[in-house]
């Protein structure tokens, strides 16, 4: 079985150094800060991944300038891999079902990339991806189960403790596993993992409670980028080595922590982000607890915060 280390957190941090932003920390309480991610390239934590997984593959004589890279998603991580491609001056096909947003669909085009649209559902897209792959020659890039993509997003939380070197605690939210996983390498036997996910798309909470990965139904405000119908391999095995702590929140917690965000600190975060910031509502931190809280995205339509 594949699995991630705090080794590959570190090569990643080394590959990327320069090609990623180092993002700030925002203390909000005595003891509390927010990492503010989505100030990342590409306004998520997914470009850490991208770079990584292209990198690694030039590294390794599998990207071919004119194959370039491909992969499936027609939300945060499509735009990762398009702009990591046009960093890298290689092409990028990206394949999105035919319900993706046209607004994000733009948005990949402007990147560069070339957008296929299959099927009404991500698995079709992502079954047309991995065919693409194997029969053009390009580098398969997964949006969070991949080794190097999820080492990537894991060295966030290096530069947390960089910053905050007696943190005890990270909050994440949780889709299909990858940001997990990569912090929870990275802080192996250093620190806890919260691990936060809308009770709309339960990925780890189902699987750790199955004791297997296992599909979930997924709906809900924060599905658009929490939308993983399973945990990721990695993310489970992370999980099992790690015991992190496994928390729920409802639709009305996920958008009252998002206009808390911007309420109170003049954050922006899409649903997914907020998720995280959710968790702190039934997560008590023990007392002088140092709690980092990572602000993961923010790619949402602001026009309804107040």
């Amino acid at each position: 079985m594949v699995t991630l280390t705090a080794a590959d957190v570190t090569a990643a941090a080394v590959r990327t150094a320069g090609r990623v932003r180092r993002t700030p920390v925002l203390q909000v309480g005595p003891a509390l800060w927010l990492k503010l991610e989505q100030l990342q390239h590409t306004g998520t934590f997914k470009a850490r991944g991208a770079f990584n997984r292209q990198l690694a593959a030039q590294e390794q004589g599998e990207l071919d300038p004119r194959r370039g890279v491909v992969a499936a998603s027609g939300g945060n991580a499509g735009l990762a891999h398009a702009h990591a491609a046009a960093e890298l001056g290689v092409p990028a096909t990206v394949f999105v079902p035919e319900t993706a947003p046209a607004v994000k669909v733009g948005r990949l085009r402007a990147l560069g990339a070339d957008v296929r649209s299959v099927g009404s559902e991500y698995a079709r897209a992502y079954e047309a991806a991995v065919e693409f792959a194997r029969e053009r020659g390009a580098v398969f890039c997964h949006a969070y189960d991949q080794v190097e993509v999820a080492a990537g997003a894991g060295t966030l939380a290096l530069e947390l403790v960089e910053d905050l070197p007696a943190l005890d605690t990270v909050v994440v939210a949780v889709g299909g596993g990858g940001l997990f996983a990569g912090v929870a390498a990275a802080l192996e036997g250093r620190a806890r993992v919260v691990a936060v996910e809308p009770e709309g798309a339960p990925t780890l909470h189902a699987a750790l409670a199955a004791g297997a990965p296992v599909d979930v139904p997924v709906g809900g405000v924060a599905a658009d980028s929490l939308g993983a119908r399973r945990i990721g391999d990695l993310g489970f095995d992370l999980a099992r080595r790690t015991g992190p702590v496994s928390l729920l929140v409802d639709e009305d917690a996920v958008r009252a922590a998002r206009q808390d965000l911007w309420s109170r600190f003049r954050v922006v975060a899409e649903h997914g982000a907020a998720t995280a910031w959710a968790g702190l509502q039934a997560y008590e931190p023990r007392p002088g607890e140092r709690v980092a809280v990572v602000v993961c995205g923010a790619n949402t339509d602001p026009s309804d915060l107040r």
